[in-house]
């Protein structure tokens, strides 16, 4: 199965299904609240896309709509990196990380858990 391309306020709405699942319309509305200036009606369009790009799925309870992932955040957010690497730095991972590296301030925790992933790499 091809997975979705979703945007950045689709970003957003999984993290909260993904979360709290199942949840309906107006869970996703209060968890954003106090981030987010959205009504109830963009919160249910962005709903509708996600379950039209296949990311959600429903089920009715009444007259309500609980959703649910229909993939993993794993999966969407490793489909996505894979994207913005061959999109940016044309699949090399060398130059992103060492873009990363130079862009932003590494503590110790990122230097010690790099070298980890390089050594398991070696092996």
């Amino acid at each position: 199965m091809d997975l979705p391309r979703i945007t950045d306020a689709e970003w957003e709405v999984m993290k909260v299904v993904w979360r709290q699942a199942p949840c309906s319309a107006h869970d996703v509305v209060a968890a954003l609240a106090s981030s987010k200036t959205w009504s109830v009606g963009t919160i249910k369009t962005l709903l509708n896309r996600l379950h039209s790009k296949g990311a959600l799925r429903f089920e009715k309870i009444g007259k309500s709509y609980m959703y649910h992932p229909a993939v993993t955040e794993d999966r969407l957010r490793n489909a996505e990196a894979e994207s913005f690497l061959d999109r940016i730095f044309d699949g090399a991972l060398s130059p992103m990380i060492r873009h990363l590296a130079r862009a932003r301030k590494l503590s110790e925790e990122d230097l010690n858990e790099l070298e980890q992933i390089v050594k398991k790499g070696r092996k």
